[in-house]
């Protein structure tokens, strides 16, 4: 059964004697974009590890069209794809090979054509080796491995991080596309462009998560994160 939205329900998870997340909880539409702001070491990198299947919860839900994806991992995998912010790329390979690696020559010969490939502009680099490729290729090239043609949500750990200009703008554009054809972007963040493309913005802190009202003051937002 189709759903209009998602629902992250009850999120826990502990490491020793510290409580990382509280019970996180949120639901988020379909063809929109929300960005989770916090303090280093607040968990929110442990969200998307979480919501990725990378790490296990200790409790919580994620239901995507009344399916709990936590405890479907082919499901999940269909729907959801990550990008994390250390570069996932085997660097001896060509662009191609790691792409190779995701998704049939089929799909690649369409994506480039029509599809993610062309419109991060991959095509130019696609048989470098990815050890001589710059910082905003190597990012371009990890959207390109994590997004399938049917998937649904996008987790995305600082995507804009030491990256230039063009490169943030590329990857802004394709943020966009991603939600205007219906798709859900979940966005770990600091960059106020990246804060801009967000409908919603949370912040975690002390293990909760609250939504803040971003009115595009970096300074109110960056003290209320430190206090």
């Amino acid at each position: 059964m189709k759903s209009s939205s998602i629902d992250i329900v009850g999120l826990k998870k502990r490491y020793g004697k510290r409580d990382i997340l509280k019970g996180v909880t949120l639901n988020i539409e379909f063809g929109s974009c929300i960005g989770i702001l916090g303090g280093n070491g607040s968990g929110k990198t442990t969200i998307l590890s979480i919501l990725a299947g990378i790490t296990d919860a200790d409790e919580g839900e994620f239901i995507c069209e009344d399916y709990d994806l936590l405890k479907d991992d082919k499901r999940r995998r269909f729907l959801v794809g990550i990008i994390p912010q250390c570069n996932p790329l085997i660097e001896e390979l060509s662009g191609k090979d790691n792409l190779l690696l995701w998704h049939d020559r089929k799909y690649l010969d369409m994506s480039a054509k029509e599809g993610i490939i062309k419109e991060l502009g991959i095509t130019k680099f696609i048989n470098k080796r990815v050890s001589t490729l710059s910082e905003g290729m190597k990012k371009r090239l990890s959207i390109a491995c994590a997004v399938k043609k049917h998937s649904k949500i996008l987790l995305m750990d600082e995507p804009g991080a030491a990256l230039d200009i063009v490169a943030k703008e590329i990857i802004h554009e394709y943020i966009k596309k991603f939600t205007d054809m219906g798709g859900i972007v979940i966005l770990v963040t600091h960059d106020e462009g990246e804060l801009n493309l967000c409908d919603r913005h949370y912040i975690l802190k002390d293990g909760v998560l609250n939504e803040y009202r971003f009115d595009g003051n970096i300074k109110n937002l960056a003290k209320l994160i430190g206090d």
